[in-house]
């Protein structure tokens, strides 16, 4: 993956552009913003907001790169539907062996604190679920290693 320096709109400010060169975007950066955005807050957003969406963007890195490699290495196959969520963590449930059942429960685990921060007015201990949610998509990342 190359950097590449493109000037924006604001005379001065130059902007990293990823450039992809062909290949499929890769999941494991939304775990890298969930990890950038914690604990932040802006002029226009506050530290819980932030944190809130962080643990939005670890599940998603979590499911997206677990479907992926479930799809290339385990013969999952997705439907592109919000069945998708279900489907992934019955197909490792199914596969009985270590460590694919407690990925399942990891990804649901996961999926209830997304649910949470993105639906509920009120979320109990966000900056706990944040660093929870970041660990946890860690470890599932780690066990779908090529």
């Amino acid at each position: 993956m190359g950097l590449e320096k493109v000037g924006s709109e604001c005379p001065g400010d130059l902007v990293l552009e990823i450039v992809r060169q062909g290949r499929p975007f890769d999941w494991r950066e939304f775990l890298e913003l969930a990890r950038d955005w914690k604990d932040r807050s802006g002029a226009a957003y506050s530290a819980e907001a932030a944190n809130r969406a962080s643990v939005s963007r670890a599940y998603y890195a979590a499911f997206c790169h677990t479907r992926n490699y479930a799809e290339n290495k385990l013969g999952f196959r997705r439907t592109s539907t919000p069945k998708d969520h279900r489907l992934l963590r019955d197909c490792l449930l199914q596969l009985e062996n270590p460590p694919w059942p407690e990925v399942a429960e990891k990804l649901d685990e996961l999926r209830k604190w997304r649910n949470q921060c993105d639906y509920d007015d009120e979320v109990s201990d966000v900056k706990g679920m944040v660093l929870d949610a970041i660990t946890t998509a860690e470890e599932i990342i780690h066990q779908c290693r090529e």
